[in-house]
């Protein structure tokens, strides 16, 4: 595969699921994003304010778990930065691994009544650390690609290109910016849209899809870093 096409599956199919976790966590739990801090401290906020609502807890906790997805992530890469294969796999693993977890508990909790079970509280907080682990891998592994989780930047970028394209003064590294955000942008919204009807006809089952595309990740990835090794032989 080329690199180029690589770098669109890749941003693309991360893209997708970011919208698809958060928008399926926000309406199966209550209003919790999972992969959006700034959503979750205003929520947080209006939480503090009417502490009668069930969700406030899980919507504090949410914070540490997202940041323990971070850390995870992080030390995780560290240990895999010398290793010349699969790096990305191995560090998409653990995200493959809460996101599973993510839905093994909301399908135990279910029917969802209140945050108040323990397996909601897992659930929230297992698909907070996921999305901390696509952060930082977007962030440290995957920094040269446009972000994939976080679409306000990406957005408001999109649309200063876009508008000195129209004045005739964009230049060539604008227009070649315009091509990188599109598609994240494009992917984030049909993931955001797809986890609605997902979950409205499979509840928490619909998680399967991000599931089985991060394993199609995994598996490319090493199958790209598998012919990069015996070409470099």
């Amino acid at each position: 595969m080329s690199i180029p096409r690589r770098h669109l599956q890749q941003v693309s199919s991360l893209a997708f699921l970011a919208g698809y976790v958060d928008t399926l966590g926000f309406i199966a739990l209550f209003g919790l994003f999972t992969a959006h801090v700034t959503g979750n401290f205003i929520l947080i906020g209006a939480a503090l304010a009417d502490i009668s609502q069930s969700s406030v807890l899980l919507k504090l906790l949410a914070f540490p778990a997202f940041i323990a997805g971070v850390v995870a992530a992080r030390l995780l890469i560290v240990v895999t930065e010398q290793r010349s294969t699969a790096a990305l796999a191995l560090t998409l693993s653990p995200q493959l691994l809460l996101l599973t977890s993510f839905m093994v508990c909301g399908v135990l909790a279910t029917p969802l009544v209140g945050v108040a079970s323990s397996y909601a509280m897992s659930a929230g907080l297992l698909g907070a650390a996921a999305m901390g682990v696509h952060s930082a891998i977007s962030r440290l592994q995957l920094a040269h690609l446009a972000p994939t989780s976080m679409m306000t930047g990406n957005v408001t970028q999109l649309v200063i290109d876009l508008t000195d394209m129209l004045r005739g003064a964009a230049d060539v590294t604008a227009r070649q910016r315009c091509g990188k955000l599109v598609w994240p942008i494009l992917a984030f919204g049909g993931g955001a849209i797809g986890a609605a009807f997902g979950y409205r006809a499979y509840g928490f089952f619909a998680l399967l899809l991000p599931i089985l595309l991060l394993l199609v990740l995994i598996v490319l990835d090493r199958h790209d870093a598998g012919r990069e090794s015996m070409a470099a032989a």
